[in-house]
């Protein structure tokens, strides 16, 4: 079996409080993502969240990496916060309109959920079955309620082969090693859930492990790291690369 590839990135590249930490001094925020992926193969896509992008600023993204460079977008709050997977023919054809034009610089999209947003099986097969029809694209699911960690919602994951996102927060959010995928999306939020503190060597090596027996068992494997205060991403994304390397 051929060992499947692992990325490895940051979420989001836009921090101006990386400048003279990862960033020249003298680098102007609009050269960021160059710089960045002349370092990094891979990056989430953070803003479009909050408001989706101008299609010519995804195209413009997109020339500007090399054609090996993966972008993982986070689905809107909109769809996930708002309407709560609530609609999904409605809401999910404006979010691919975007990204379609690029649809080949793209990794899995991001659902990220609302702590409040239980399993309700139902309602999310429903919103399954609607986001499988986007042929081409791979999925992760963040649940950041208790209930995703039961035996139904596991499944459904599976059935629809949607990576459940094995969320390392220090335990603030749900957390859980589940294979529901051939691609396995990991999301470092930092030590204790603060985004604001490095992981150390023990923990990186940690997961650095778990990831080659991932990697030799043929799965991809997607990790970002969200700790973004004091440029911790960018240090513990690299010395990560370092330890999976091959």
């Amino acid at each position: 079996m051929m060992a499947g590839k692992i990325h490895i990135g940051t979420s989001g590249w836009s921090y101006k409080h990386w400048k003279e930490r990862f960033y020249p001094a003298d680098l102007k925020p609009v050269e960021y993502l160059a710089y960045y992926a002349d370092h990094f193969q891979t990056a989430e896509i953070n803003t479009s969240f909050y408001h989706l992008p101008k299609p010519s600023t995804i195209k413009k993204w997109a020339e500007t990496v090399n054609t090996r460079f993966r972008f993982c977008p986070k689905i809107s709050r909109y769809i996930t916060h708002i309407k709560k997977l609530n609609d999904p023919e409605e809401t999910l054809p404006r979010f691919f309109e975007i990204f379609d034009p690029i649809h080949k610089s793209l990794g899995p999209v991001l659902l990220q959920l609302p702590p409040t947003l239980a399993f309700h099986e139902e309602k999310v097969a429903h919103f399954f079955e609607v986001l499988r029809q986007y042929k081409g694209y791979t999925f992760a699911l963040e649940p950041r309620h208790d209930t995703w960690l039961e035996e139904n919602a596991i499944a459904l994951l599976e059935k629809y082969k949607i990576a459940f996102v094995i969320a390392e927060s220090g335990n603030r959010w749900p957390y859980g090693e589940f294979v529901t995928a051939r691609h396995i999306y990991i999301r470092f939020h930092g030590p204790d859930g603060s985004y604001a503190k490095s992981y150390d060597n023990r923990a990186l090596k940690k997961y650095a492990g778990k990831m080659l027996q991932w990697s030799e068992e043929g799965h991809t494997i997607w990790v970002f790291f969200n700790n973004d205060g004091n440029a911790y991403a960018i240090e513990n994304a690299g010395t990560l690369a370092e330890l999976t390397k091959t």
